[in-house]
C-alpha cells in the first residue's frame, strides 16, 4: 500500500530534482530539496484536514483531486498566483511579471519581484487568515461527541450555538485588525471580506448538494428494505457534491499554501525553483499522505488527530491575521502546527491503549470509518 500511494510522490520528486539540477545545478537541486521539505513540514495539518473531507467523495473524485488538483496546486498556487499578486500590484501582464521573477532582483530593490510580492503580503495574509478562521471557528462551535481538549472544546462548543456567531466574531476580529495593522485599511479590509465570501460559498453549496444528495440515497436505502434487497453502501459524495467538494478542497489547500508560498522567498526568488519545490515536491507529498491517512482509517483509528489539525489551522490563522502588519517566522508557523499534530497523536495513542485495557476494540473497519462519517 505504501508504494501505489506514495509511488507517484516518489518519481515525481525524482524528476523535480533532476529538473532542478539541470536548470540551476547543484544549487538548484538543493534548493528543490528544502523547499519540498518547507512545504511538507508546514502542511501535515492540511493533509489532516484534507483527509476529513476527501474520505466524503467518492473514489472519482478522489481521482480529480490527486490529477487535477495537483496542476492546480502546482501551476496555479504555486506559480500563476504569485506572478499575478505582482502582475496586479505592479501594473505588470503576466509576461513581463514572469520576466521581473526570473532577473532575480534582490528584495531590498522595490522593483524586484520578491519585494512586491511582499508588499502584498497583508493582503493575501487577510483573505487566507479569515478563510482559515472561519473553518477553525465552524468546527470549534459545534459540539461533537469527541472531544480532546474536553475545558476548552466543550464550552466552545455550548457558545457556538449561537447562529452566525463566527461570522461576527471573525468580522469583529478583521476590523480591529485592519484599523490597528494595517498599512492599507482600505485593501486590507477588501481581502479580508473576500476571504469570507469565499469560505460561505463554497462551503455552503458544499453542504448543500452534500445534504441533498444524503436526503436521496436515504430515500433510497428505505425503498430498498422495503423491496427486501437489503440496504445499500454508504453514499459518497458524487456529481455536484463532490465537485464542490473538490472545490473546497482546492481553495482550503490554497489558503494553507499562502504561508508557503511567501516564506519561500526567503530561501529562493526564483518562481521555477518555488514551482519545483513547493508544488511538484511538497504539494504531491502532502496529497499522498491525504490518501495514506483515508486509505488506513488513520483518522478513525487516532480520533483526536482531526482535532490537532484543526487547532493548528486555528493557530495558523491568527498568524496570518497578524501578518497583516508584522510577519511571522516561518519556523515558528511549522513548529506550531507539528505540535499540535504531535500532542494530538499522543493523546490518541494514551486513549487507545487504555481502552484496550479494558477490552474496548480501537481499530475501525472500513464500513465503520464509512458510518462513522456519513453520520458526521
Amino acid at each position: 500500500m505504501h508504494l501505489r500511494i506514495f509511488g507517484w510522490s516518489y518519481a515525481v520528486t525524482a524528476v523535480a530534482l533532476v529538473v532542478g539540477f539541470l536548470y540551476g545545478g547543484l544549487p538548484g537541486l538543493i534548493l528543490c530539496a528544502i523547499l519540498g521539505i518547507l512545504e511538507i513540514s508546514l502542511s501535515f495539518d492540511n493533509a489532516v484536514v484534507n483527509a476529513t473531507v476527501l474520505e466524503r467523495m467518492d473514489p472519482w473524485w478522489q481521482r480529480i483531486f490527486l490529477t487535477v488538483g495537483i496542476v492546480i496546486a502546482v501551476f496555479g498556487m504555486r506559480l500563476v498566483f504569485p506572478l499575478l499578486i505582482v502582475g496586479i500590484t505592479a501594473q505588470l501582464n503576466p509576461i513581463e511579471a514572469l520576466t521581473l521573477a526570473l532577473e532575480q532582483r534582490p528584495e531590498t530593490d522595490p522593483t524586484s519581484y520578491a519585494h512586491l510580492l511582499n508588499e502584498a503580503y497583508p493582503d493575501i495574509a487577510a483573505f487566507g487568515g479569515v478563510f482559515l478562521f472561519m473553518l477553525f471557528l465552524d468546527w470549534v462551535f459545534e459540539d461533537r461527541d469527541v472531544k480532546w481538549l474536553q475545558w476548552l472544546e466543550r464550552p466552545l462548543a455550548r457558545i457556538g450555538q449561537l447562529n452566525r456567531l463566527s461570522i461576527v466574531i471573525t468580522l469583529v476580529a478583521l476590523a480591529v485588525l485592519t484599523e490597528t495593522l494595517a498599512k492599507n485599511p482600505g485593501a486590507v479590509l477588501l481581502s479580508g471580506a473576500l476571504g469570507m465570501v469565499t469560505y460561505l460559498l463554497v462551503n455552503g453549496l458544499g453542504d448543500f448538494f452534500e445534504s441533498r444528495m444524503e436526503a436521496e440515497h436515504e430515500a433510497e436505502v428505505e425503498a430498498a428494505k422495503k423491496s427486501g434487497n437489503g440496504p445499500s453502501q454508504l453514499a459518497k459524495a458524487t456529481g455536484k457534491a463532490g465537485f464542490f467538494l473538490f472545490l473546497y478542497l482546492e481553495v482550503l489547500d490554497a489558503a494553507f499554501s499562502f504561508d508557503g508560498v511567501i516564506g519561500a522567498f526567503a530561501i529562493t526568488t526564483d518562481p521555477i525553483l518555488i514551482a519545483l519545490g513547493l508544488g511538484l515536491i511538497g504539494a504531491m507529498f502532502v496529497r499522498s499522505l491525504t490518501v495514506y491517512l483515508v486509505r488506513k482509517g488513520t483518522l478513525a483509528d487516532y480520533v483526536y488527530l482531526e482535532h490537532g489539525a484543526h487547532w493548528a489551522i486555528g493557530a495558523l490563522s491568527v498568524i496570518l491575521l497578524v501578518g497583516i502588519g508584522y510577519h511571522v517566522n516561518e519556523i515558528i508557523t511549522g513548529l506550531i502546527g507539528v505540535a499540535f499534530i504531535a500532542a494530538a497523536f499522543l493523546s490518541s495513542v494514551l486513549r487507545n491503549r487504555r481502552l484496550e485495557a479494558e477490552g474496548i476494540e480501537t481499530h475501525h473497519t472500513v464500513d465503520e470509518i464509512a458510518a462513522a462519517s456519513h453520520e458526521h
